[in-house]
């Protein structure tokens, strides 16, 4: 159960610091105590936002990606790592919840990542995209359900999820069946337009009501010398431009500030967290009104590893005649 009555939300519309993992963490961390300031309890910020969503893998054939997938693999982060320690540290000072979107190496491998950093600065959740989307197959690997689950923060019960993972709903419905309190869920923005935009309207709001939450949902930005930088091509440069809509919204689907659509930008809210329950009390998906006698889905939460190693040496002697 939530600790706060009422608790202050922050969404951030950030503008990265193009290939420049550090650069990126320092203005987190600088919104981290600014919102602080502010007397926000949580910050969410948008996806794979260190260093930056790979806006190229979009736009460019497979065949010319390659330097830019490199850039990407210099700048992602290690976790836990020197760029991980700074938003700790930021979190811990402020006392706050942080949920941050970053491209994760592991070795040879990029993912895409979400992690949530409870009031003390510690990670209390790493979780992978279950499956990159359509282009994004090119630059991350599949995740697990190992992450695929809600935790306690020192606020409240929370779960998140990256982007289209929001349109598999057995994966909306595990973090139902957790019990989150606040979902965070995050975009990359400045991405296919204004229907972009408006899908994440529908689907946000829709999942607030299905689930009896609070949403908060960030996405990132890009100005017009970031997109020329990426591409010098006048059309694919439109394919970089909308898709953003920074909201935050009730168990009961409504906006409870205006959404950022344009521009770098902080929103802050209150959530009453009694609307949980004003909500639930009339229609709970993992409740009363489940039927999960005629419904109900399997979860396997394993994080699976590449290798199982056996080592020999480690049979006790005295022990070798009973096996």
């Amino acid at each position: 159960m939530a600790s706060k009555a009422i608790i202050k939300a922050a969404a951030a519309q950030l503008k990265p610091v193009l290939n420049d993992g550090l650069g990126t963490t320092s203005k987190i961390c600088d919104m981290i105590r600014a919102s602080a300031a502010e007397g926000a309890d949580i910050i969410v910020f948008p996806e794979t936002c260190v260093p930056n969503y790979p806006y190229f893998s979009f736009i460019q054939p497979p065949v010319l990606q390659g330097a830019d997938h490199l850039k990407l693999y210099e700048e992602s982060v290690v976790i836990p790592g020197p760029l991980t320690d700074l938003v700790s540290a930021a979190a811990r000072e402020s006392e706050m919840v942080v949920v941050l979107g970053v491209n994760e190496r592991d070795h040879g491998t990029l993912y895409n990542a979400q992690l949530i950093f409870d009031v003390n600065g510690e990670i209390v959740l790493k979780r992978r995209k279950i499956t990159p989307t359509y282009h994004e197959r090119m630059i991350w690997g599949q995740g697990d359900g190992s992450g695929l689950k809600a935790v306690d923060t020192g606020i409240a019960r929370i779960g998140a999820l990256a982007c289209w993972e929001h349109y598999n709903p057995l994966a909306r419905y595990a973090l139902m069946a957790d019990h989150e309190e606040i979902h965070c869920s995050q975009f990359p923005g400045s991405l296919v337009g204004q229907i972009f935009a408006d899908q994440m309207e529908v689907t946000m709001r829709h999942h607030a009501l299905e689930s009896g939450c609070f949403v908060i949902n960030a996405t990132g930005w890009l100005d017009d010398e970031q997109i020329k930088s990426i591409t010098a091509d006048d059309k694919l440069q439109k394919a970089l431009r909308g898709g953003c809509n920074t909201m935050i919204i009730s168990p009961e689907g409504k906006h409870l500030v205006a959404p950022l659509t344009e521009g770098e930008g902080i929103i802050y809210a209150e959530l009453d967290m009694k609307l949980i329950d004003k909500r639930k009390r009339m229609m709970d998906s993992v409740g009363h009104y489940s039927r999960p006698e005629l419904l109900s889905i399997n979860i396997d939460k394993t994080g699976y590893k590449h290798a199982s190693i056996t080592d020999s040496s480690l049979i006790i002697p005295e022990k070798l005649e009973e096996i």
